[in-house]
This record gives C-alpha cells, sequence and structure tokens, in this order.
C-alpha cells in the first residue's frame, strides 16, 4: 500500500511540474524568443567549454590521489603479480594520456572556433592523412596492449607440472568456500555432487570409494606455503561464483558442472605484509575509523567493533545471491615449516566420515 501511495504521489507531482512548465511558456510568449545563436551566446558556451575542461581536470585529480589507491600496484604478493601490476600501470598511463589529449582537444576547439558574425567554418569532406593518423595510431597501441596482455595470461596460466605443485581444490557454494588439499598423494579423489551425504559429513561429494579421495582434506581455511608453486581446481555446487584472490592478482570462474583451474606460487607471508609501511598506514586508517564508529555504538549501548587486522582474502567476484557480500575465506601465507605443521593436524577425509 506504501508503494502504491508513493507513486501515485510521484504521479502528481510530475503533473504539477508539467502545468507549472506550460504556464511559464505562456508567460514567455509575448517575450522574443530566437532559436539562433547570437555570438554573445556562442562566446559564453565556449569559455563554458573551458570551464568544464578545468572542471575535469580537476575531479580526475581529486579522485586519484583521495581514492585512487595506488599502492595497489605495488602490493602484489605472487610471483606473477608484477607482471600484472605492470600491464595495469601501461594500460593506466595511455588511458590518461589519451584523456588529456583529446579532452584538451575537444574543449579547447570548441572555445577556439566559437561561432562568430562574419566567420565561415572551414569544412574537410575527407582527410585521408588525417583518417591514417587516428586508425594506425590506435591500432598499433592496442595491438601491443594486446599481445602484452595473451603473453602474460599464457605465461600465467601455464602451470610447470615439474614444479610439483600443491594441488587445492576450491569449491564455491551460496554462500562459503571450502578448501580441499589433495593430500599425501598429491592427487584429488574423484567428488559429484549427487555423492553429497551430510549425514556421513561428506560435504563435497567426494567418491569414498576412490583411493585418491581418502587421504583428501576438507578445511574453511586456505593455508599456502610461502614460494611454493600452488594449482587450483575450481568447482561450484550451484550458480556462477569467480574465485577471486587480489593480492595475489587471481582470479577463475567457478562454474557449475565443470572444473576451472588456475596456478600461481605465493611470495609474501601475511605476517611480512602486516609489516610494510603500506599495510600499516592502511590497518592504523581503517581502526582509527572503527573506534569513532565504536564510540557512536558504545553510546547507544551496542557492543563496540573489533578491532581489524589484516589477512589475505579469496572472494567471490559474481553476484551469487543475496549474501554475496559475505562469501570470503581466510588465505594463511606462511614458512614451509608452519604450513607442513598445520596440514598434519588436519582430518584426513576417511578418517572424518561418521559411520
Amino acid at each position: 500500500m506504501t508503494a502504491l501511495l508513493t507513486i501515485v504521489i510521484l504521479v502528481f507531482i510530475l503533473i504539477a511540474i508539467w502545468q507549472m512548465v506550460k504556464i511559464f511558456d505562456l508567460a514567455q510568449a509575448k517575450n522574443e524568443n530566437s532559436q539562433i545563436a547570437t555570438d554573445k551566446d556562442n562566446t559564453l558556451n565556449g569559455y563554458l567549454m573551458m570551464g568544464f575542461l578545468a572542471f575535469i581536470y580537476i575531479i580526475t585529480l581529486v579522485c586519484v590521489v583521495k581514492w585512487g589507491d595506488l599502492p595497489l600496484l605495488s602490493n602484489s604478493a605472487s610471483e606473477h603479480g608484477p607482471t600484472i601490476d605492470n600491464l595495469m600501470a601501461i594500460s593506466l598511463a595511455i588511458i590518461f594520456l589519451v584523456q588529456i589529449i583529446t579532452q584538451f582537444l575537444l574543449h579547447y576547439f570548441a572555445f577556439k572556433y566559437k561561432g562568430e558574425k562574419g566567420r565561415t567554418a572551414l569544412f574537410f569532406a575527407d582527410n585521408n592523412k588525417l583518417e591514417a593518423i587516428w586508425t594506425i595510431i590506435p591500432v598499433i597501441v592496442l595491438a601491443g596492449l594486446i599481445i602484452y596482455g595473451l603473453n602474460t595470461w599464457i605465461n600465467i596460466m601455464g602451470v610447470d607440472e615439474s614444479d610439483d605443485p600443491i594441488v587445492v581444490e576450491l569449491y564455491a557454494q551460496q554462500f562459503n568456500w571450502k578448501a580441499r588439499y589433495a593430500g599425501a598423494d598429491n592427487t584429488l579423489g574423484k567428488a559429484n555432487v549427487r555423492l553429497i551425504d551430510i549425514d556421513r559429513a561428506n560435504i563435497l561429494g567426494l567418491d569414498e570409494a576412490d583411493p585418491n579421495a581418502q587421504d583428501d582434506i576438507i578445511t574453511t581455511e586456505l593455508h599456502l606455503p610461502v614460494g611454493k608453486p600452488v594449482l587450483f581446481k575450481m568447482r561450484s555446487q550451484d550458480v556462477l561464483h569467480s574465485a577471486y584472490m587480489p593480492h595475489f592478482r587471481a582470479q577463475m570462474n567457478c562454474v557449475p558442472g565443470m572444473i576451472t583451474q588456475f596456478g600461481f606460487t605465493p611470495t609474501v607471508t601475511t605476517e611480512e605484509m602486516r609489516q610494510t609501511p603500506e599495510m600499516i598506514e592502511k590497518v592504523q586508517h581503517i581502526n582509527d575509523i572503527r573506534v569513532e564508529k565504536s564510540e557512536a555504538l558504545i553510546a547507544k549501548g551496542e557492543d563496540a567493533l573489533e578491532r581489524y587486522e589484516f589477512d589475505y582474502l579469496l572472494l567471490c567476484n559474481k553476484i551469487c545471491g543475496k549474501s554475496h557480500y559475505n562469501m570470503q575465506m581466510k588465505i594463511v601465507v606462511e614458512t614451509q615449516e608452519e604450513y607442513d605443521a598445520w596440514i598434519k593436524e588436519q582430518k584426513e577425509f576417511k578418517n572424518s566420515l561418521i559411520n
């Protein structure tokens, strides 16, 4: 009922505005209303174009400085991360350069060649040289970016099996993640959603008859040893998800009914990332905001916000439902010794089943 009343009120407001416009038009009917722009109009529009050009440049600089998060291009934590960052930096530099030049020419020419009485516009029916310039240059630049990007993608996706990477499955479902380690044999057991048996704690649908599945380890937290290649196999139980690990510059869709994969080598432990100056500053800024908000919450008799501590995260980068925003899993990058100690504490699949 409230929605219907709101719509009715909005309709009446629009009708009232329409009637007011008609009254205004009638009041102006006796006045001279020429549709032809004068030299004064053209001059005003010319200066307005230059003013808008200045506004574009100023607002762009403000946004980049205040919200650009430029350190994002220097905090990668995977072996291929710097290459991705370099490609991004080159792309941004080209975009900004082209934007600055084209916007300046567009607005400056609108000012310089504004209409004036007695001036005749110079008109080109066609100009082969200009056509060639603004066709060939973008083709060369875009071709270079595409070739560079393809080579980068091929190098990232070409996981070398001879490096004996750790095999881990990322299992996506609304709205959480599970990680499945391949165990001592480093081979994931067969799995199928039709084999899911909650009563026996077979939450990922592993084939209980498959020998390779017996030593698999299912966890709700992802641990990775620094400097060791990892090959991720990705599945989805329900809808399209996307495994996104921003600090590792890694993302791959998790598609129902098929297995996708992505691999990388972590290069910075969680503790090392926490100690970087950029991260210390960022964490301090977030906690300052939380302290400020906590004071307001305490005044209302509510609990204060917990202090923030940086952790790598696995996120879902597809809008997969109403709780999509909360679909994340903690990633811990640690030394080989710490990883080995953690993996020994986890239960193998054969020992976690309920009989």
